[in-house]
Formats: C-alpha cells, structure tokens, sequence
C-alpha cells in the first residue's frame, strides 16, 4: 500500500498531460529530422548542434544538457549519441565521426514549455531511437527490429491497472521468443514529466517488485528496450558517461515517453513517420 500512495505523488493531472502530449510531439518530430542526419562522415557534434537549434526555436530546453546525479560530472550534450557497442549516455563530439555499417542511437529529452517560475514549470518528455548508418548486415537490421517491436509490447500493456511488472515480462517474453539476444538489467525505464527521471523503474524483464506498481490515469512512463547481440553485461566509459557492452556486442535502444489515460495509452512521443 504505501508503493503505491508513493506513486500517486507521480501522478498527473489532465492539464499536464496535454503539456506533455504536446511537447512529446515536437520531440518527435525532431527526432525524426535528428535520424536522417545520420549518414557517413557527419559527426554526432553536428546532430547534436542541430538538435539544440530545433528545441529551442521548439519553446524549450535540452533536458541532458547540465544534467548530473551521484556525484557525476554534467552531461555535456543536448543528446545521447551512442555507436554499435555503446549502448546509452555516449557523449556527442566533433571526433565520433559515423560511418557505413554503423548503428546510432539518438536518445534526447526536452522540457516544455520552458519554465519561468515554480508556479508555471516545463514538462518533460523522453525518447529515443537507433539508426542504420549505411548498410548493415541482416543480423544487425533484425536487432533493431526487434528492440522497436519490444518498445510496442510493452506500450500495449500500458493499461489502467496493469502493472509495471506486466509491460517487463511482456517485453521478456517477446524478445526471448525471437533469437539469443541479451536484454540489459543494470539500466531501465522510469517514470517522466515533472522530472526527467522519476518513479518508478521500468524493467525491461519480468521483476516482482514491479507487481506493485499499479498504472492508473495520469501515469507516465518513459519505456525503453535495450538490447544486445551478445551478452547482457554493460561497463562505464572512463568520461564517467557512455556506456557499451562488455563483450563489444552490437546493441539497439528505443524509447517512448506514454501517457495512461481513461481512453488508453498515448505515446507522446511518436515520430511523423511512425505506424
């Protein structure tokens, strides 16, 4: 019982639901444009400066940029920008340079609108995808299948009372029923919208303590798969950000902020191009 009264201080109210729909739609839609800037020879520098332009000519602010916790240093970049084995948090410089046969993934927040007091705060959205730079093997494009048909399972489960521990096992049991695949555990979903990263976790595998928390109107969640083509294992880079694969296995990250309300689930976040 007292998880779950914890989680009703997460809860949102309608009139910041549609402030988070709305600046999930233009991170979308930025996103997208972010995506098809990944080609050979463009380093994730320039992704990075176009994605800082466009959310704020957008109305609102780069959520990673300046962020810490625990004693880190600041994140650097308006994006995560990560290659083939690293997996999340990769900082965006002049020197990561793409090239064919890459996998990129693009991971950014925003807070909208910008805030200007305490009183009339920015909501914050969370979502990210993995790109194909070139051309890639079978094997590779299958890995981004399958992390991006895992983020939809586990948004199909995105219903009022069920619970986190459903949208986990759902995303286990698909991924588990394609391939040998590893499915990270030392990193996970979260609930977002007053911050950028709130309660709950959000496993992407089945986990008990998930059972109790229960997803009611006006929860958000940030769901987002990461998967590898090797082992699940993950190390930190020496920047204290990027983080890659132990094995040096290819990996994919998806991500989606979803809103639960009375009519279903709405991803705040779908791309223009997206089904």
């Amino acid at each position: 019982m007292a998880l779950v009264i914890l989680f009703m201080s997460y809860i949102k109210t309608s009139q910041e639901i549609k402030k988070i729909i709305t600046g999930g739609k233009l991170i979308g839609e930025i996103l997208e444009k972010l995506g098809k800037m990944a080609k050979p020879s463009v380093s994730a520098w320039e992704i990075d400066q176009a994605a800082e332009r466009m959310i704020r000519e957008a109305g609102g602010v780069p959520a990673f940029k300046g962020y810490h916790s625990r004693g880190e240093p600041p994140f650097p970049s308006t994006i995560c920008a990560s290659i083939n084995d690293e997996l999340v948090h990769g900082i965006a410089t002049k020197e990561k340079i793409l090239k064919n046969g890459d996998i990129f993934s693009i991971d950014i927040g925003m807070e909208w609108p910008k805030a200007t007091s305490s009183k009339l705060p920015g909501f914050f959205t969370d979502t990210a995808i993995t790109v194909i730079v070139g051309n890639v093997p079978k094997k590779v494009q299958k890995l981004l299948w399958v992390t991006q048909e895992a983020l939809e399972v586990g948004i199909e489960q995105c219903k009022i009372g069920n619970t986190v521990a459903d949208i986990g096992r759902a995303i286990e049991e698909y991924v588990k029923s394609q391939g040998d695949y590893g499915i990270v555990r030392d990193l996970v979903g979260h609930g977002v919208g007053h911050e950028v990263h709130e309660e709950p976790r959000v496993p992407n595998y089945y986990d008990k303590a998930g059972e109790k928390w229960v997803l009611q109107e006006g929860t958000v969640i940030a769901i987002e798969p990461m998967i590898t083509l090797g082992d699940y294992h993950i190390k930190t880079a020496a920047d204290g950000w990027g983080i890659s694969t132990t094995d040096g296995s290819l990996c994919a990250h998806f991500e989606h902020t979803v809103c639960i309300t009375k009519k279903g689930a709405v991803v705040a976040t779908r791309r223009p191009g997206e089904r």
